[in-house]
């Protein structure tokens, strides 16, 4: 992994910047990056690559991360209190766990695993149960607002049939 002293990360940050601005300067590739317990507060790394960096620890609040490739990036730990996530690639796995974040960040990840098509009864309580928090994502409006589904009904909006009585069906004719 390779590591960077504060003023390698400030001249890379800097770069960064002029090319956001279309300024010249370059996208931030700190892709596998060891970032750990870096102070990264209020950094606009908006689409920078950070896949596979080592962020553990680090204080990310404030910071604009949108567009940013997380893919394979440990957030263990890290503070994202107040970062814009919009359009970034979230890590699902063990990495993307433990991450202090705000009420914000929370809808939105509410949101989004309330917005999955699984029509298992334990997931459609689960969804249910959080779905007025996961309206409040700061996107509802333009995303749409979820409504509740009832148990079996997932089926049929996506299949055009209720499973429990097709497998009714398929009992009677068992007997």
């Amino acid at each position: 992994m390779k590591t960077y002293t504060d003023s390698e990360l400030q001249e890379i940050l800097r770069e960064h910047a002029k090319w956001l601005d279309n300024d010249g300067g370059s996208r931030a590739d700190l892709s596998g990056a060891d970032l750990r317990d870096a102070n990264l507060s209020d950094a606009d790394l908006s689409g920078a690559n950070l896949s596979g960096a080592n962020l553990r620890g680090a204080n990310l609040s404030g910071a604009n991360l949108r567009g940013a490739d997380l893919s394979d990036t440990d957030l263990s730990g890290a503070d994202l209190r107040g970062v814009d996530l919009d359009y970034s690639c979230w890590p699902i796995w063990c990495g993307g766990l433990h991450v202090k974040i705000d009420r914000r960040i929370a809808a939105q990840l509410a949101y989004h695993f309330c917005n999955q098509e699984c029509d298992d009864p334990d997931y459609i309580t689960a969804r249910n149960a959080i779905l007025p928090f996961a309206n409040t994502f700061h996107r509802v409006e333009e995303c749409g607002r979820l409504e509740e589904i009832k148990i079996g009904e997932a089926n049929e909006k996506r299949y055009g049939t209720n499973v429990a009585e097709d497998e009714q069906e398929v009992d009677k004719h068992d007997l």
